[in-house]
């Protein structure tokens, strides 16, 4: 099964000159926890929940700051003639729940999530395995101070 088959195609984004409380707004108003940061037509950054609460809030960084303060930058994707099983693989070793889908000119035509996955790929077992792995505190996305540095 290819990942185009089972993508969310409408993706909410935002820009990384928009400030926080904008991107907080925005996943309040589209019920999502995760926004592509999107510059000049490229995905240059991703910005989940978690990354107001600990990289902004807890880290001193105002909501009127821009979101390029506290988005990731080096973004892992996937794009729509991948495998499932090859975009699980890539959300296990990069320890993200969701995976933007680019084309072959960086521009983001989705996004898939476990979620996603698990409501549609037959092989069950392959999300639980991916859950499992995303779930261990390491990795470059760890929000643990201790792990994190």
């Amino acid at each position: 099964m290819q990942v185009e088959s089972i993508m969310t195609r409408k993706v909410h984004s935002i820009g990384p000159g928009d400030t926080i409380i904008e991107a907080a707004q925005s996943m309040v108003d589209n019920d999502v926890g995760v926004l592509p940061v999107i510059e000049a037509g490229q995905l240059v950054g991703m910005v989940t929940d978690r990354d107001i609460a600990v990289r902004g809030i807890a880290g001193g960084v105002g909501p009127d700051m821009p979101v390029r303060r506290i988005m990731s930058r080096d973004v892992a994707s996937c794009s729509p003639g991948d495998s499932v099983e090859e975009a699980l693989g890539t959300m296990a070793n990069e320890q993200v729940r969701r995976l933007p889908v680019c084309d072959d000119q960086d521009r983001l035509v989705g996004i898939i999530g476990l979620g996603d996955a698990a409501n549609r790929d037959p092989d069950a077992s392959e999300v639980g395995a991916t859950l499992s792995d995303i779930c261990q505190p390491t990795g470059l996305h760890c929000q643990t101070p201790s792990l994190a540095s």
